[in-house]
């Protein structure tokens, strides 16, 4: 399922990425109180689920710090890290493992690295490198837009690749259970009006640095089990809006957790259930 309107509660990392696991709106939230408030890993902890967080980014910016959870930078694994980086694929490493050791009910968050810049040449590996003039360098005033936008053009490939690879594995497990979502937690700017990379004020931010993808899949059996009518699904992601507020509560709804800070107006599956959850 894809999602055609979403947008972010920032416009960078720091900001999107606790909000996004918050029951408050973009409006009401606020990073200082969201450190000492359950996020959504909490509540699903203490709900029983088995939470692990896998960063390959700046960290979890607090949301996974009373969970289980690794820097999959650290150890500079071969083949996938060069110093101080490493491309996502990273984060499929011991994923196939992980997912057969499974006893319980589980959530695994992989925090990609993605398409940030502006070094974007570093964020694939070369037989990713499909669209040229590339831009291989951090120094973007030396390139032009146009090698700039192929470059991260190139980091999309690869992300698509990484997603595509995780929802290959979980199709190995068909009793499991599973679903995944993709999310970004902002846009970039590509140099529309002159305006490049991400951070500004998001009420003077522009469109791009706001305007985010978000993807589902869904087993068989998790389509059974949560009882969601999948067309009816597609057919709200293609002519609805929504934002990142909507991700709190639709995972709790899927987690089929009870809790009093779940609101089903912010669940978008709520719509498609043909059986109402059981709390």
């Amino acid at each position: 399922v894809t999602f055609g309107d979403v947008s972010s509660c920032g416009t960078a990392t720091a900001v999107s990425l606790p909000c996004m696991f918050s029951h408050l709106t973009r409006k009401n939230f606020d990073v200082t109180d969201a450190q000492y408030t359950q996020n959504l890993l909490d509540i699903a902890k203490a709900s029983g689920y088995d939470v692990f967080w896998k960063d390959n980014d700046d960290g979890c910016k607090k949301v996974c710090d009373r969970v289980g959870k690794i820097d999959a930078k650290v150890g500079n694994k071969q083949p996938y890290c060069f110093g101080s980086y490493c491309h996502d694929d990273i984060l499929l490493d011991g994923l196939n493992s992980r997912l057969s050791a499974v006893t319980k009910d589980t959530v695994i968050v992989l925090h990609m690295m993605g398409s940030h810049g502006p070094t974007y040449y570093k964020r694939y590996p070369d037989e990713f490198k499909r669209f040229q003039p590339a831009c291989d360098t951090a120094n973007l005033q030396d390139c032009s837009r146009e090698q700039i936008i192929n470059t991260y053009d190139n980091t999309i490939v690869y992300t698509d690749y990484i997603v595509n690879q995780a929802i290959e594995l979980l199709k190995q497990y068909p009793d499991y259970e599973s679903g995944l979502v993709y999310v970004s937690d902002h846009g970039e700017s590509l140099g529309e009006n002159n305006i490049y990379l991400h951070g500004f004020p998001y009420q003077i931010a522009p469109k791009e640095q706001k305007e985010v993808p978000m993807i589902m899949w869904m087993s068989d059996v998790m389509k059974k089990e949560d009882h969601i009518d999948y067309q009816c699904l597609k057919k709200e992601a293609e002519q609805k809006s929504y934002a990142h507020d909507h991700l709190f509560h639709s995972l709790l709804g899927l987690l089929e957790v009870s809790s009093h800070t779940y609101r089903p107006e912010f669940d978008l599956f709520h719509a498609c259930r043909t059986k109402d959850l059981p709390f």
